[in-house]
């Protein structure tokens, strides 16, 4: 099971994207942009990083159509392969399918296609770049006509998130530095390079490239106009159902962490908003993981609890779950704070701890692996006095690392919170971040000072890929 590996470990990239955006397909989340006159129909270059939430589903990563006829899509497809397809007057014209799967939803992908059919060779007049690399293994392999007039850059309506005319294949991930050039083909090192030291592939400024009369630079840095263009030409989108809300700091040059829904097999939990928001299932005991796990370092996160009973757990867990009947506290290396009693669980074994909570709830956690403690806060009040739980060393858990995590344990009712990992779904009024400058949280990441924590004053940081490197 992919953690927080491959794009995006790297601490200091030399440039920073600031923001993505985060689209919900239970929302009907997208952008759409009406049609104009391009420069060159033969010619043009689509870009954009991404990172996946739901697996399995079509999902349209740009989409343009007048109707079912002629249209086209770059799209993730049920079996999560890279698709580009057009059809126009009812023929299939275009259809590239990688082999190449994409079901790593702890990282970004950087995504590249490049469109030139005035080439002779079939083969040059698409060429698909993944994290910089050429693809050059697919499925489905149907090539433009020599001189094709391409529908993505025609006069159709685009769409981003959703096919245009149907509604259909929602996006539901994050996307980010989205780039259309029309007119022209251009490299690929025009938008992204390989890190000297890991040899990771990651962005570069392309603030500075022609970008062509249908052009568009997506950047949502902007969270009262999410659609800007910012290329120079206003080629704004509207935004349909996206809010400010859902502006994010998880990025391809810092990678927050979320929810896994690929430890899911035993919860059957339904995950939604980019992974952060979870409603467990009410025929289990067991619980849900991050997909960031953990081994040293202070980190804090926050949940805010949506609605639960009296058997809520939010906690720490240093093994996944392994059944159904694997309670959230049940075992050696769980702790979960009882939402009912205020109590720890841990090994099967409740102790008195600190106060209940329930909907509405913010739930602060503070995991100090330096020092093998856990603190717990409830609407920003670390309780207990500010006395943390003893954790056993993660070099000596079973899996070797910790993972946050959320279970329900009456076997009936379920768990509905949203987990704020420094990337909120819902509204925060006070803005805190990490001592780092990193997060957006409603609650202080440390004491202020105060030395709260086993007397001692401690600072944790938002669970991302730069804190990672510098504290991990």
């Amino acid at each position: 099971m992919p953690l927080i590996l491959g794009t995006n470990s790297i601490k200091d990239t030399g440039y920073d994207v600031a923001n993505s955006l985060r689209f919900n397909d239970g929302s009907t989340d997208y952008l759409s942009i009406s049609g104009s006159t391009p420069d060159n129909r033969k010619k043009f270059t689509y870009s954009f990083w991404f990172k996946r939430s739901h697996l399995g589903t079509d999902q349209a990563l740009l989409s343009y159509e007048s109707d079912s006829n002629n249209r086209g899509q770059i799209q993730i497809n049920s079996s999560d392969q890279l698709r580009y397809f057009e059809r126009s007057g009812g023929s299939t014209t275009t259809d590239l399918v990688t082999n190449r799967l994409f079901r790593d939803v702890s990282s970004w992908y950087s995504i590249i296609i490049s469109v030139d059919t005035s080439q002779g060779t079939d083969t040059n007049r698409v060429k698909i770049y993944v994290n910089g690399v050429q693809e050059t293994s697919f499925a489905t392999s149907t090539y433009p006509s020599q001189n094709y007039d391409t529908n993505a850059n025609g006069t159709f309506a685009k769409n981003i998130g959703r096919r245009n005319v149907n509604g259909d294949y929602k996006l539901d991930g994050y996307l980010t530095e989205v780039v259309f050039v029309d007119g022209t083909v251009t490299a690929h090192t025009d938008y992204g390079e390989f890190d000297e030291d890991s040899g990771i592939w990651k962005p570069i400024d392309v603030s500075g490239l022609t970008f062509g009369n249908n052009g568009f630079y997506l950047d949502f840095e902007d969270s009262s106009a999410l659609g800007n263009d910012v290329s120079g030409n206003d080629n704004d989108f509207t935004a349909n159902n996206l809010t400010a809300i859902d502006q994010s700091t998880d990025t391809c040059t810092n990678n927050f962490a979320t929810m896994n829904p690929l430890d899911n097999y035993y919860q059957s939990a339904t995950f939604s908003e980019g992974n952060l928001k979870i409603v467990t299932a009410g025929s289990t005991y067991t619980y849900n993981s991050s997909t960031f796990a953990l081994s040293s370092g202070k980190w804090y996160c926050e949940i805010k609890v949506v609605s639960t009973d009296t058997n809520g757990r939010i906690g720490v867990a240093g093994i996944l779950s392994t059944a159904s009947s694997n309670e959230f506290g049940n075992g050696i290396y769980h702790w979960g704070y009882v939402s009912g009693t205020g109590q720890i669980e841990n090994n099967n074994t409740h102790t008195s701890y600190g106060s209940s909570y329930t909907n509405g709830d913010i739930i602060g956690i503070y995991l100090d692996l330096d020092n093998n403690k856990l603190y717990f806060a409830k609407n920003g009040t670390i309780q207990n006095s500010g006395t943390g739980i003893n954790i056993t060393d993660s070099t000596n858990v079973t899996d070797g690392v910790y993972y946050i995590g959320v279970g329900e344990t009456s076997g009936a009712n379920s768990l509905t919170a949203e987990i704020n990992f420094g990337n909120p779904t819902f509204s925060i009024s006070s803005g805190n971040t990490d001592p780092d400058g990193y997060g957006n949280f409603e609650y202080s990441t440390n004491d202020g000072g105060s030395a709260s924590f086993d007397s001692s004053a401690k600072d944790f940081y938002a669970l991302n890929t730069k804190n990672l490197a510098e504290y991990g």
